[in-house]
């Protein structure tokens, strides 16, 4: 029986509001990905009113129209992109979620439902970081000492960038898996 071509792993990366696909966290993700031979979907959004008021639906409809029927076999997540953790859950998507907004109830409920093939980092200084808020988690929680919302200590640039490299270095053993034909990291 023939196979048609391989596909490559799909590698979804969602900004924040105020965090774009051009700053650090998210600019490194996508050169990993891609150099791992990846294909990356990016979509780029200006966030309104409306996008304010439902992130949850915003954020999965520039999803859906950015993905065209693919299913991505990994989601990183920045902040408001992080709206998505409730699809992803539910469709089975791993996902690495920065800075997930935890006051939100959408995004909270479901990174407690969440499993092991998740992983949430958040600033123990980010009021939107609310790790006792999803306690029973499955998901993996790790919490960075000093760091605000940005993962970025304030005036400490060098030990923003060893802690922001430490992320990347998760987001690379994750990328590594899915091209290896592993699920986790």
């Amino acid at each position: 029986m023939e196979s048609g071509p391989e596909r490559s792993p799909l590698v979804l990366v969602l900004a924040g509001v105020g965090y774009g696909q051009q700053a650090p966290l998210l600019w490194w993700t996508d050169a990993i990905a891609r150099q791992a031979g990846c294909t990356v979907v990016a979509p780029r959004w200006a966030v309104d009113e409306a996008g304010h008021a439902d992130p949850v639906g915003f954020v999965l409809g520039h999803v859906g129209s950015a993905l065209a029927g693919r299913r991505p076999d990994l989601v990183v997540a920045k902040s408001f992109g992080c709206s998505a953790l409730p699809w992803a859950v539910a469709e089975g998507i791993p996902g690495i979620w920065l800075t997930p907004v935890l006051t939100e109830d959408a995004v909270r409920d479901a990174l407690a439902a969440a499993d092991d093939t998740h992983l949430a980092v958040g600033g123990s200084v980010d009021p939107m970081w609310r790790p006792d808020r999803v306690l029973e988690t499955r998901a993996r929680l790790r919490t960075v000492d000093g760091a605000g919302h940005a993962l970025e200590v304030t005036g400490d640039w060098r030990r923003s960038q060893r802690l922001q490299a430490e992320v990347l270095e998760a987001v690379s053993a994750r990328v590594a898996d899915l091209v290896g034909g592993g699920r986790r990291q």
